[in-house]
């Protein structure tokens, strides 16, 4: 028996996140998809983390400065968690003993107007 798609009405609705991530040293998107986690489950816990659904839909290298490698991601994460997501990612400083910094570019409904708009 093939298993039904949900109607709309019944899926989870999504925000996306573009964000713009200052390394000291070399990341990928696993290693990102790492920090934020830990910074958000440090920051509010298993039980509200667990809320937010997140996950990183793109990630791009932006080139690099004076040893600073720069990227840029677009995470998903639930619509009404956004306030408490932005919290979370002030607290991220530091990765494996290396600087990061994360700067919240924009916030967009769908993953097109992201890339649309800033990409």
């Amino acid at each position: 028996m093939k298993l039904k798609v949900l109607p709309p009405t019944l899926r989870k609705n999504n925000h996306y996140f573009v964000v713009d991530v200052v390394y000291d040293g070399v990341l990928d998107k696993g290693q990102l998809v790492d920090v934020i986690w830990d910074g958000c489950v440090r920051f509010w816990g298993e039980m509200e983390t667990s809320n937010f659904n997140l996950w990183v839909m793109r990630f791009v290298e932006r080139g690099s400065f004076l040893g600073y490698s720069k990227y840029r991601a677009i995470v998903r994460f639930q619509r009404g968690f956004e306030e408490e997501f932005r919290a979370a990612l002030v607290c991220i400083n530091n990765y494996r003993h290396n600087r990061i910094s994360f700067v919240c570019v924009g916030i967009g409904g769908t993953i097109k107007s992201c890339v649309d708009k800033y990409f």
